[in-house]
């Protein structure tokens, strides 16, 4: 691992606390950086892959923050109350939570997996950590152009189930934008295009090849894993713009609503 480029000051969150979901691997795992090398302390939240959680605790630690290493697979209540009660345990509360984590496309898996994880796992975590988040802490949800403008733009068959499942998750945390409002809580969605290096495109490239070429050529480039984080990590301290909405690369493709 090479160092990383400073994305934001370094000791500008001292004292902070922040959950990145779904943060063993990817743009959660770059995006938890980025909040430690800041001076966060971090909780690497992950559903199968502890040691490459422990390995990235390990790294961040050296940097002089804490990272709380949680398994909990979020679609399950017990399990992601252990995981909050385990952060309110050690740190007493939590500045930033990142829900970043998503799915839909691996196989072998319900029919409604794609909504209870985009949709209803992401309320559930919202709810369970909001006692625990004082005034001026901020929600930032990770999401896709092609999910954010599905209703006004059609996305690829194959990314279609994830797609709808992922606005109707943004839909519902929309909704609670004026109780969060009311609890001094802020709130942010952060949509993307398709990022280079993801599992999902690599699986939409595997279901649809060429998929990544075409919308590489639409969009002029595509972000990568580390650019989109970096964005991702800006938007859990920058203004929120007046939207709610952080874009990120090229809309043009995408009818906005």
């Amino acid at each position: 691992m090479t160092d990383s480029p400073t994305i934001l000051e370094p000791g500008s969150l001292d004292g902070k606390v922040a959950l990145v979901t779904g943060s063993s691997r990817g743009i959660g795992a770059d995006t938890v950086r980025y909040l430690a090398e800041a001076g966060a302390n971090v909780v690497i939240n992950y559903r199968n892959k502890a040691p490459r959680a422990e390995k990235l605790a390990a790294e961040l630690r050296e940097k002089g923050v804490q990272a709380l290493v949680v398994g909990a697979d979020l679609t399950d209540p017990i399990s992601v109350g252990g995981m909050i009660a385990q952060i309110e345990q050690l740190f007493r509360k939590l500045d930033i939570l990142v829900l970043n984590a998503s799915g839909g496309m691996e196989s072998g898996m319900a029919e409604d997996y794609a909504l209870q994880l985009n949709r209803d796992a992401q309320l559930r975590v919202l709810g369970a950590a909001l006692p625990l988040m004082p005034p001026g802490s901020r929600v930032v949800f990770v999401t896709s152009h092609q999910a954010h403008f599905i209703r006004t733009t059609p996305t690829m068959p194959e990314y279609e189930p994830v797609a709808l499942s992922k606005r109707a998750g943004e839909d519902a945390l929309r909704e609670r934008i004026p109780a969060l409002t009311e609890a001094g809580v802020e709130f942010v969605v952060v949509s993307g295009d398709m990022i280079e290096g993801t599992i999902t495109a690599t699986l939409l490239e595997r279901a649809n090849p060429g998929a990544l070429s075409y919308r590489r050529e639409e969009a002029g480039r595509l972000y990568n894993v580390a650019e989109f984080a970096a964005e991702v990590a800006r938007a859990a301290v920058e203004p929120i713009p007046e939207d709610n909405t952080r874009l990120v690369g090229d809309t043009s493709s995408f009818v906005a609503e």
